[in-house]
């Protein structure tokens, strides 16, 4: 595995800061034409990019939040958690037409349930001028929905010396794109889960669904929830199992873990040890509500 240098490369998270209203403590799960109560409520700032860039942050690794972001009430309410994250904001592209994308959370038997509305496009005006930052070293698109709307991202940042990886992130209307290998060509770190796996390999077994993308990438990591993960490496997949812990909130965990593989294959890791950092960080995250409360949790 290629050697690099340690902290010193910083990490730009690219994607849309969400607002998320977690509701927890549910019965079972909304119908319509019926109200439900939730026992536990939390309104906090999320979105893959974010939340990787946080759990990064909190390793020690220098990590730039690349996004746009409002000045409408939401945004205001938010921005005060967004500064306690530690995070660089010197690229956040602050507007009045940015706000965040609004995402009811719903959490039953540990597992949830996602309802958002899109907001605005993807590309902050500072993407240029972030790729050029002598720091970063490596760009991760949380979302392939920015992909998608930002073709030349990946491009981009190859051309600046940036290695690049992309978390697919479910999203109903483009999982199944026809042209999604053909768009992230040249990603070198791919971070599915089981069910965006399968959607886009046709694969059930998660093995055969590994063997199927790492044809089409250098790096593969396979999030497997309770049952740990898996990692394509070259002609070699790993597998670890998770810790059993008690989970509170599954929200943002698959971020966290990103971030864990992320700061160790950085520092040239060895992938046994990339692969145990990312459940590490994980299991931690599902320990406490929202994407970002387990830091809150350990500041």
């Amino acid at each position: 595995m290629r050697s690099t240098p340690s902290k010193a490369r910083a990490v730009l998270s690219l994607g849309r800061i969400y607002c998320d209203m977690v509701f927890r403590g549910l019965d079972g799960m909304p119908q319509l034409g019926r109200e439900m109560f939730a026992r536990d409520f939390t309104m906090t700032p999320g979105g893959g990019a974010l939340i990787t860039a946080a759990h990064l942050s909190a390793n020690g690794r220098s990590s730039a939040l690349l996004a746009r972001f409002g000045t409408d009430a939401l945004s205001t309410a938010l921005s005060p958690q967004i500064e306690q994250l530690g995070l660089d904001l010197q690229f956040l592209d602050r507007n009045d037409s940015a706000g965040p994308q609004l995402t009811v959370v719903m959490v039953n038997d540990s597992d949830r349930a996602f309802l958002s509305r899109r907001a605005g496009h993807a590309r902050p005006a500072s993407f240029e001028q972030a790729l050029a930052w002598p720091e970063a070293g490596h760009l991760h698109i949380a979302e392939y929905a920015t992909l998608h709307e930002m073709r030349d991202a990946i491009s981009a940042a190859k051309a600046k010396g940036l290695t690049v990886s992309l978390d697919p992130s479910w999203d109903d209307e483009l999982i199944r794109d026809p042209l999604f290998f053909e768009r992230t060509a040249g990603i070198d770190v791919f971070m599915p889960n089981e069910e965006e796996a399968h959607a886009l390999t046709g694969a059930k077994d998660p093995r055969e669904a590994l063997a199927i993308l790492a044809r089409h990438f250098p790096v593969v990591t396979l999030k497997c929830g309770g049952d740990g993960a898996m990692l394509a490496m070259g002609d070699t997949v790993y597998t670890l199992p998770s810790p059993k812990v008690r989970v509170i909130d599954t929200t943002g965990a698959g971020d966290a873990f990103n971030a864990g593989f992320l700061d160790a294959w950085l520092d040239g890791a060895e992938p046994e040890a990339c692969l145990a950092a990312a459940i590490g960080a994980g299991s931690r995250s599902v320990q406490a509500s929202g994407g970002t409360g387990s830091l809150a949790a350990t500041a």
